[in-house]
Formats: structure tokens, sequence, C-alpha cells
């Protein structure tokens, strides 16, 4: 690493890696390769595993452009390793990715801040179904969401119609995934909002065909629709806008992210989930605001990388 050079020349993208959207993050890999070696950078893409992390020892990368998702990828242990080795990378730090990617660390800091999110509980292995019953029925809800804690692009995510349902989905959520939640289902719009160095990109309304905006409505369904424009009133989407930054400055994210939200009939937004390294495909949301605001898939990608090395450097 030379990092007395004004510029970088060389950048390692590292995707794939071993959880469960593992695919999803090799497309991500490739697109954000083309779009890096359009501006004449000599562009790296590995395939990236815990066992061979062989490209993080080469000698002539400046920097590394990290959009692996899920495990290994936004849960913080690759960029301890990045950070040990003292390495420029793409993204927020160990820390804010491991809080981010932990669903009840996340809620627990946006309810610390005040920022709105829905209410959830935490189902224990050694907690009887009556007492869990009893802690879903303290929602008040009539639908709730089951979710693993620490999985991204909604998998083992179901919207169920009982609390006793809710019981049986998070039983068998804990069996698959482990730790899991139930929360209270906010019934509403989906919207999605992006940040690329402060910068607040505009916002997303995700209208699902699916029941709502699963894995297969995310990655595959081309008949999800994703709109701009869809309100009206600009305080509203201040206010969108505004909740989105003070939830990526909450988890001490940096660089770029995405905020899920979902905004209830009163407009009243709640937070869901903070993506850390959001995808790069031809389904992805980033992408698709940074474009809207102005800036195309290359110009996006090379403005991230700016950012990391700016950040890095002014860091001393």
């Amino acid at each position: 690493m030379r990092f007395c050079k004004r510029i970088f020349e060389m950048v390692a993208v590292l995707a794939g890696g071993v959880g469960e959207e593992r695919q999803v993050s090799l497309q991500s890999g490739r697109t954000v390769s083309e779009a890096l070696q359009r501006t004449g950078l000599n562009v790296l893409l590995s395939d990236v595993r815990p066992d061979d992390l062989s490209i993080l020892d080469h000698p002539e990368v400046d920097l590394f452009f990290l959009i692996l998702h899920g495990q290994f990828g936004e849960d913080g242990q690759l960029q301890r390793i990045l950070e040990d080795k003292h390495l420029i990378y793409t993204g927020s730090d160990s820390a804010a990715s491991r809080l981010a990617f932990d669903k009840r660390a996340a809620k627990s800091r946006f309810q610390e801040r005040g920022i709105p999110t829905a209410p959830a509980v935490y189902p224990q292995p050694e907690e009887g179904d009556r007492e869990l019953l009893a802690a879903v029925e303290e929602l008040g809800a009539k639908r709730f969401v089951v979710k693993p804690l620490c999985q991204g692009s909604s998998v083992g995510v179901q919207i169920v119609d009982t609390p006793q349902a809710a019981v049986e989905a998070a039983r068998a959520c804990f069996r698959q995934y482990g730790d899991c939640m139930i929360e209270r289902f906010i019934q509403g719009r989906e919207i999605t909002v992006g940040i690329v160095d402060q910068m607040v990109l505009p916002v997303i309304e995700i209208r699902p065909k699916q029941d709502f905006y699963n894995y297969q409505a995310k990655y595959v369904d081309e008949h999800t629709e994703f709109l701009f424009d869809t309100f009206s009133d600009t305080r509203q989407v201040e206010l969108f806008q505004k909740t989105a930054i003070d939830s990526f400055h909450a988890l001490g994210c940096r660089h770029f992210g995405r905020v899920d939200m979902i905004v209830d009939g009163d407009g009243k937004p709640y937070v869901l989930e903070i993506n850390t390294l959001p995808g790069f495909t031809s389904h992805s949301l980033l992408p698709m605001a940074a474009a809207r605001a102005g800036m195309d898939h290359t110009q996006l990608c090379l403005k991230i990388l700016e950012t990391a090395w700016r950040d890095f450097h002014r860091q001393g």
C-alpha cells in the first residue's frame, strides 16, 4: 500500500463471501468492477472467503471496494481484518457495520436517539410458548413481522396474521437462522433513502407485487415498481430524508448506505434497517437513486472510492 500517492491507481473489488446473499454479491461485484474499469483504473475482482483473503496482501492494491452482503460482509468481520492491516476500504467501519447488521442492537440505538422504529420482542430458547405469546400480544398488533436478527435482503422474513402464528414462525426462524425478533407490523408505504458522502439522495417508493418486498421482489420479480416523486408534500419528503441521515449518523455509518423505512397512514416514517453495503445489481436502489440525482453508475462508484480515500487520509 503506497500511502504517499496523491491518487489511487489499483482497486480490488471484494465480492462473494459466504452469506445467504452470495450470488447477489457476485452480481454486484461484476457491476462495480465494470463501472470502475471505465474510469481507467486497474481493477481486480476478488471472490473472498474467510479462508481465502490473499487479495488483501496484494502489494499494488491501493484501495478495496467492499460489495459483500450478509455474513462476513456487512457484519463487521471483514472490516475488522482490513482495519487490523491498516488498509483503505469503502463503507462503514467494523463497529458501525456490526451495529447495523444486528437488528436488535440497531433498533435499540434508534430508540435511544428518538428515531421511530416498530416495537418488537425477542424470543429466547428457554422461553415457553405461553410466555412468548403473552409478550407478542402486548405489541398490540393484528399482524406481525418475524425476521432473523442477522440476515439481509429479507432472507427468512415472514409476515403473519395472529400472535400464535408469530410464535410458531419465530420458533422455525430460530431453528434455521438463530436469534430472531417479532415486530409489530406497520401498515404503510415502503420507501428507501440512499446516502453517499453525506448527500441524501431522492426518496424511492417501493411497490412490490409480492405480499411484501421480499427476496423474490428484490432480485427476481421484474414487476416490482420503484417510483420517484410519489409524495407531493415537500416537508414530508424532507422528514424522510432527515430521518434517513439521522439514522445513518446514529449508527456511526460512513461513505454510503441505504435506509429502509415504512411510512404509516399518518405520514410517520418508521426505520426498518440500514444497509451498510447495499447492492449494485440491475434491481439495486442506491444506483437508481444516484442516477436520479444526476450521478451515473461509474460516477457513483468513483465517488465512493474518493470518499473512502479522502476520509482515510484525513484521519492521519
